[in-house]
């Protein structure tokens, strides 16, 4: 039997009984009115915990057993065809509450379903009260179960389609909302506390981790901010964040995510971090700030991880999955990032022939900066880069002998020009010789 149509048509007789039945059936249904509302309303907050949560949303839920009740009772009692139902106000009305609450879809749903098995318990205790003949009773049993199956399946369309449209509306100004009290707090603008955190949905009044996420090479199909701020949650988990992390999105393949610390002030595991970041999606880049406190450090550290990040782009295909602020080098590399042509030249000018862009002079450069970070220590260096102290020792030779000059009160410019070699890479250095 197709969805919305009667059952299959009896002899005259029959079917007047049948219809006279079901009459009877709505009409004292509907002489327990009150009665089955509140027995539903009372059956749907046991069943369903979401609604225990608001007092709101248990108001209008009994406006919407009202109203899909009376429909329900009427379309019994006067034989309504499905092309002639209206949807209640309430039902509409209750299903666009729950999708502003967050309630899951499922529970509406199942509310309907819930609602439906009553009102067929009810009915068939009627039809056996009555006491009609057995073969009048189950033809009556039988249209009274096509017709609430019909109206369930044609309400539950409509509420699912009042609850999907309102939930995509509500999440875009909430979201449109919470971007804006953010991008305020960045800038440094005095708002009221309580206010600000009520609107994020984040405590201000912790220490924070901000960052960057992006996702350089976005599919155009593809719902990368949805998985975006599912690597931030996953980044959160991985921190044991006192509480859920903020995501705002900041673009189309990019967002920015303060992570919540409570009072701790933990170190990042970068390369731990890299390995979740790969094995979420090759190619995600994650930049970040250093932790710090309050309204304040929520600006702040977020302010770094911009910087970060900008390191990270400049450096393109070169730098790492995660560049931290914090990390040796990087702060001075975000301010070199912001003239690259003097920082080009600052490069060529010290390093010289260094500055080439190959394996060789690579090799050079990281150890006369390893060197350099270590006070001159050859046998620090030679710990860290696993290498013999005598190796160092020709390796820093060799590169003052390619710059053309032993490193002297020109040291501080030395150290800057190899920081923005390692960090920005060939947007800095000297393409090797083609001939």
């Amino acid at each position: 039997m197709k969805s919305g149509s009667l059952p299959p048509t009896y002899p005259p007789t029959t079917q007047d009984e049948v219809t006279r039945h079901v009459v009877a059936v709505a009409v004292a249904l509907n002489a327990q009115f009150s009665e089955i509302t509140e027995a539903m309303r009372a059956l749907l907050i046991s069943e369903i915990k979401e609604l225990n949560e608001d007092q709101r949303l248990i108001d209008l839920l009994s406006a919407s057993i009202e109203g899909n009740l009376e429909t329900v009772l009427h379309i019994l009692e006067h034989n309504i065809s499905a092309e002639q139902f209206e949807p209640p106000t309430a039902a509409l009305e209750y299903a666009r509450r729950m999708a502003q609450h967050n309630v899951p879809l499922d529970a509406l749903v199942r509310g309907y379903r819930l609602g439906q098995n009553l009102v067929l318990e009810r009915s068939c205790a009627e039809i056996l009260r009555q006491g009609e003949d057995a073969p009048i009773g189950v033809l009556a049993s039988q249209r009274i179960v096509s017709v609430t199956f019909t109206y369930i399946d044609w309400i539950s369309r409509r509420v699912i389609d009042a609850y999907e449209v309102e939930r995509e509306r509500w999440l875009e100004n909430r979201n449109t909302i919470r971007a804006t009290r953010v991008r305020e707090l960045i800038a440094g603008r005095e708002l009221d506390l309580d206010t600000a955190e009520a609107a994020i949905g984040y405590s201000l009044r912790q220490n924070h981790l901000g960052g960057v996420v992006c996702m350089p090479n976005t599919d155009p199909a593809g719902n990368e901010l949805v998985h975006l701020a599912q690597v931030v949650a996953a980044l959160g988990r991985e921190l044991s964040c006192t509480s859920r992390p903020l995501f705002i999105p900041c673009d189309r393949s990019s967002g920015w995510g303060w992570r919540p610390l409570g009072r701790s002030q933990p170190t990042e595991n970068g390369i731990a971090t890299a390995k979740l970041l790969q094995a979420s999606r090759p190619g995600l880049m994650l930049a970040l700030g250093g932790p710090a406190h309050g309204t304040t450090g929520f600006r702040d550290t977020h302010r770094q991880a911009v910087q970060a990040q900008r390191v990270a782009l400049v450096a393109g295909q070169e730098a790492s999955a995660v560049t931290a602020f914090t990390d040796p080098g990087v702060r001075a590399a975000a301010l070199m990032c912001a003239d690259l042509e003097q920082t080009r030249l600052l490069v060529r000018n010290v390093l010289g022939p260094l500055a080439i862009d190959d394996a060789y002079h690579a090799r050079l450069r990281e150890t006369l900066l390893t060197f350099l970070s270590n006070a001159n220590n050859y046998t620090a260096t030679a710990e860290l880069l696993s290498m013999h102290k005598n190796s160092v020792k020709y390796r820093i030779a060799k590169a003052e002998e390619e710059r053309g000059s032993a490193i002297g009160a020109d040291r501080l410019d030395v150290e800057l020009a190899l920081v923005a070699g390692r960090l920005l890479g060939r947007a800095v250095l000297e393409p090797p010789d083609q001939t």
